[in-house]
């Protein structure tokens, strides 16, 4: 048994004081007061404790990338998200040829539950089915359609994909996928979908969107879109808090509609936590500077965004609370997954996050032990 005092705690949608989180490699309890004789403690002094960070969207971190299909490279990825507050994340591939895609996918299946850092929970196959005019940072070389030979071997695995709706082979894909693994999100993205095709997959089992606004057709007064949809519905989204990829009034646009169904990623590449300079995605040359990634064309390549940084973004630039911005990365995304992870709940997995009134991480814990101190 192990407890942490003396700090903040977000529990339940509150912030609570005085109080003691008790905890092994699960939550036990958040008491009044308990005897720590013999117990292994942590003062967080005055910091916030809130359960650990979930990333459903990164490519890469530290220097390495999920497509570079090695063990090094998702220990690496593991390690460096440690200092976001990052405990848990899925393992996001790009749009490849299918050898590099199964190489990747195979990895991880081989590998990803020896991680000695932040949690790999599974992948999410962003591409390669998606609309050639959407591709954004994708490489349109390697777009296909939705083929269930390319994942067939990775369905315990494989926890969401980006898919485009619109495109051939995608109802029976997505109704198949729906009807015989539901624990597969099935995320609308990369798309050109109109507003009625989006909405008619939604009834097919698409059920999120991937970072809203970004490679999709612009919300627009006759013709709403995927935008349009998603907001007119209770599928839930992600966006990508860098004030890059959407301006601040969009997140605080997105938030009073959508609350709690909105959700925050990443969607960091090998760049993440790195400096300025030049590095790659999905194969492509791509240039890091002021915290944008871009490829030679000007494209956006993904972000360098810190979890933490999405954070303290989301307090400045909108009005949602603290328990609201936390819930985005914790609790929204965990009952997304149906996991048990996201809340200091008995029994939930002891993935812990102190942090101060900057978001800056200063302890980091995982199964309940500390895994990076500040």
């Amino acid at each position: 048994m192990k407890a942490i005092l003396n700090g903040k705690i977000l529990h339940d949608d509150k912030i609570v004081e005085d109080k003691v989180l008790l905890f092994d490699h699960k939550i036990v309890n958040i008491v009044e007061e308990a005897d720590l004789t013999g117990i292994e403690t942590i003062d967080a002094k005055g910091a916030y404790i809130s359960a650990g960070f979930i990333d459903l969207h990164i490519h890469g971190s530290g220097g390495a990338d999920v497509m570079d299909a090695t063990p090094d490279a998702l220990e690496t990825i593991s390690s460096t998200l440690l200092q976001t507050g990052t405990t848990s994340f899925l393992a996001t591939t790009m749009t490849m040829s299918s050898r590099a895609i199964d190489k990747a996918l195979q990895n991880i299946q081989l590998h990803g539950d020896r991680v000695s850092g932040a949690k790999l929970i599974g992948i999410h196959l962003e591409g390669p089915f998606i609309n050639a005019e959407k591709h954004g940072a994708q490489d349109k070389a390697y777009v296909q359609p939705p083929n269930m030979a390319l994942i067939e071997n990775y369905m315990n695995e494989v926890k969401m994909i980006t898919l485009a709706p619109e495109i051939e082979g995608s109802e029976h894909f997505v109704k198949q996928l729906t009807n015989e693994y539901p624990h597969i999100i099935l995320s609308i993205g990369h798309s050109d979908a109109s507003y009625e095709e989006s909405r008619e997959s939604f009834a097919w089992g698409i059920s999120h969107a991937t970072h809203l606004f970004n490679a999709m057709n612009p919300y627009h007064h006759r013709k709403p879109g995927i935008v349009g949809a998603v907001l007119d519905s209770d599928v839930t989204c992600d966006m990508i808090a860098d004030l890059v990829h959407t301006h601040p009034s969009t997140l605080e646009l997105v938030q009073k509609i959508k609350k709690e169904k909105l959700i925050l990623i990443t969607d960091a590449m090998r760049a993440g936590c790195m400096k300025c300079g030049i590095y790659d995605l999905g194969g492509q040359r791509v240039e890091v500077s002021e915290g944008k990634a871009v490829l030679e064309d000007g494209t956006l390549a993904g972000s360098v965004l810190k979890m933490n940084e999405a954070l303290s973004n989301m307090k400045e630039h909108t009005s949602m609370d603290l328990v609201e911005i936390i819930n985005a990365v914790t609790k929204s995304p965990a009952r997304k997954m149906g996991i048990p992870k996201g809340e200091l709940r008995e029994g939930y997995d002891a993935d812990i996050v102190i942090f101060d009134e900057n978001f800056s991480i200063i302890s980091t814990l995982v199964n309940g032990e500390v895994k990076y101190r500040r």
